[in-house]
């Protein structure tokens, strides 16, 4: 039976984009894999349950353009309650952590809030 086994997100500074993860929802990582001939460097970050999440670096990668796009919305992680999700995004916003959107029960009843990683990535803090 398929099963998302992880899912990548290219960015501009490897070492930053792993260094959020890790702060904030205990990421744990693999060594960087680089590849000497292309300059592709990553990083594999694994949670306690669930898929993996590659991080990625490349020579080639663009910036992307502002507003939404087709394709990648959000990264939801999971924190175990609306407690949790409340002081999750409260430690993230007095460190600076941008929050898209205040927790909140969503039209479809999740309780979640929204911040944005150091590339402006949506991740959704969830129950």
């Amino acid at each position: 039976m398929p099963h998302i086994s992880h899912t990548a997100l290219w960015t501009q500074d490897l070492e930053r984009l792993r260094e959020f993860y890790q702060r904030w929802f205990g990421a744990g990582s693999n060594q960087k894999y680089t590849n000497p001939k292309t300059g592709f460097q990553s990083y594999f970050l694994s949670f306690d349950k669930g898929p993996r999440l590659e991080i990625m670096l490349a020579p080639d990668v663009a910036e992307r353009g502002s507003g939404q796009q087709v394709g990648y919305a959000h990264i939801a992680l999971s924190v175990g309650s609306e407690e949790n999700v409340r002081s999750q995004t409260t430690r993230m916003q007095a460190a600076g952590v941008p929050v898209f959107s205040s927790p909140r029960t969503t039209g479809d009843g999740y309780f979640e809030s929204v911040v944005l990683d150091p590339d402006g990535n949506h991740v959704e803090i969830t129950t």
